[in-house]
């Protein structure tokens, strides 16, 4: 009974942190928290309220809010401000999107 039990936490929690893993592709060059990525396909590491976006050696982190929506997103969709900098994620498959926070300076002067 012990080994089961054992078997199904161990299998819950690889579950629990496989949802936390996304692939998402950036088509232009990208800034997030202050770091440009190069367009390319990203593996995102989402813990709490911290996404981090690897690719090789390259790796960026920025604090996040997630948002659940009533209606599944049907791709990944990128949106941005001002051009390049990343606002939020649309995660395809899920119902969820990530939103990227503002440092307050930006927000209170309203540039990059």
């Amino acid at each position: 009974m012990k080994k089961l039990i054992l078997v199904f936490t161990t299998v819950a929690l690889a579950a629990a942190s496989a949802a936390n893993k996304y692939t998402v592709t950036l088509f232009q060059p990208s800034v997030i928290n202050g770091t440009e990525l190069k367009p390319g396909e990203y593996r995102v590491e989402v813990d709490g309220d911290k996404a981090v976006f690897k690719q090789g050696k390259k790796i960026a982190e920025a604090t996040i809010r997630t948002q659940d929506v009533d209606k599944k997103f049907a791709s990944n969709t990128v949106r941005y401000i001002d051009g390049s900098r990343v606002q939020e994620i649309h995660l395809g498959g899920t119902h969820t999107k990530l939103i990227f926070d503002t440092p307050a300076a930006e927000a209170a002067n309203g540039t990059k």
